[in-house]
């Protein structure tokens, strides 16, 4: 790297300006967003974020699967592209800097770079995925970009085909579009993403950088308890086939099991629907989805199995019949060596503390493990908030990381 590039910055007050921009898009009032993918509000983002790329004089392009991109092409005919971004998409009432800040961290880095006139040796190219958090698929647009989206995937979305199908025709995509998004290998250089911690470990530590390990695995299903609907007040408790009672154990049970034989793993129902669905009548269904989550192949496969006999042994419990469809799952990630050593050495010439460590949440990153070189960071998370509207990270903190990362980029497409 020559002087010239190591002094180069972001310019964090256009970065600030352009994510608070964005952060009225779907702004919930509470200091949230509400974007979920294919909503009214993600699509006026996504069109925000062209006319964005278009007015910083970055070419646009968009494909199948709906990924928008900003690009910055170099000289170097046949030259593969580095990749860098993250997600517009949010959960239903989330934050503002979940995916979102990467996304502005990456046009930021392209923005500079293109002001810079650097000659590079790779195209840049920063992307904002389709669906990341899982409206419809989980990882959608990063699966399809990584070849790793099947037809049987659009089967049983997790809104339901009628959902999905809806989405897409809002978007102008199609479902045999979404494979046409599939990149070649020889055409990426590797993917680099900017997210926040979604945990406590940084600001505990008071470390400017987590430089990330491994992206965990996750398995997901949904499953269903059913029983027999019964009058409420006139059935005693001993004679209940109660669906809701057996979907109330296992949750605990889960709890307990996980917390006792899988320290390092969580599991999740985020979901639960009764059926019939009255305060009188015991309920005959419960319908509820239920996560997962390991950085170990071996214990991932091991915490499925276990979970799968406490499932059962509460349907025996309590008389019911167990119903569990598989949603997908997804192995534990290792990250690029190369790439973590290149964050650390741009940290340390930056000043910035740094710490390695294994990421809890899915990204989109590991969608592209065996495609390319892949590799992320994180910036802290105050009170480790996320997913919520209280999220939220110290616009310091915000642009440390876009420095990181622009500096990351230069080192691995000027070297």
């Amino acid at each position: 790297m020559t002087n010239s590039f190591s002094s180069l910055r972001i310019n964090p007050d256009r970065m600030l300006d352009t994510f608070n921009q964005l952060a009225l898009i779907g702004a919930t009032g509470d200091g949230g967003v509400n974007r979920p993918t294919f909503s009214e509000a993600h699509l006026a983002a996504r069109k925000w974020f062209r006319e964005q790329v278009e007015a910083s004089g970055l070419e646009f392009r968009t494909d199948g699967a709906g990924n928008h991109s900003a690009v910055l092409t170099c000289k170097h005919l046949n030259a593969p592209t580095l990749l860098f971004g993250s997600h517009l998409d949010s959960v239903p009432k989330g934050g503002r800097f979940d995916g979102a800040l990467g996304v502005m961290a990456a046009l930021e880095v392209l923005r500079t770079v293109k002001e810079s006139g650097i000659n590079l040796r790779l195209n840049l190219e920063a992307i904002d995925f389709t669906d990341e958090e899982g409206t419809h698929l989980s990882l959608f647009g990063s699966s399809a970009l990584s070849g790793h989206l099947h037809p049987e995937d659009l089967k049983n979305p997790y809104s339901g085909r009628e959902n999905f199908t809806a989405g897409l025709a809002r978007s102008g995509l199609t479902e045999d579009g979404l494979f046409q998004a599939k990149r070649a290998k020889e055409s990426l250089a590797g993917y680099l993403e900017l997210h926040i911690e979604q945990g406590k470990r940084l600001e505990r530590a008071n470390i400017d950088i987590g430089i990330v390990s491994a992206i965990v695995g996750y398995g997901s299903y949904r499953m269903s308890y059913v029983g027999r609907a019964d009058h409420a007040g006139s059935t005693t408790m001993e004679d209940r086939r109660d669906a809701g009672q057996g979907v109330a154990a296992f949750i605990l049970a889960a709890r307990e099991t996980v917390m006792r034989d899988f320290p390092n793993c969580v599991a999740n129902v985020g979901k639960i629907e009764f059926a019939p669905g009255a305060s009188n009548i015991v309920p005959a269904r419960a319908d509820f989805l239920l996560e997962f989550r390991s950085p170990d192949e071996n214990q991932l496969a091991k915490l499925d199995a276990t979970l799968m006999t406490l499932a059962e042994e509460k349907a025996e419990q309590f008389g019911l019949q167990l119903i569990a469809e598989p949603l997908g799952k997804h192995l534990p990630n290792l990250m690029s060596a190369e790439i973590q050593e290149a964050f650390k050495n741009s940290c340390d010439d930056l000043k910035l503390s740094s710490t390695v460590l294994a990421s809890g949440a899915i990204h989109d990153a590991q969608s592209l493990v065996g495609v390319c070189p892949i590799g992320m960071i994180f910036v802290p998370s105050v009170d480790g908030a996320s997913h919520a509207p209280r999220e939220f990270t110290k616009w310091e903190d915000c642009v440390n990381g876009a420095n990181v990362l622009l500096q990351t980029v230069l080192r691995l497409a000027a070297g």
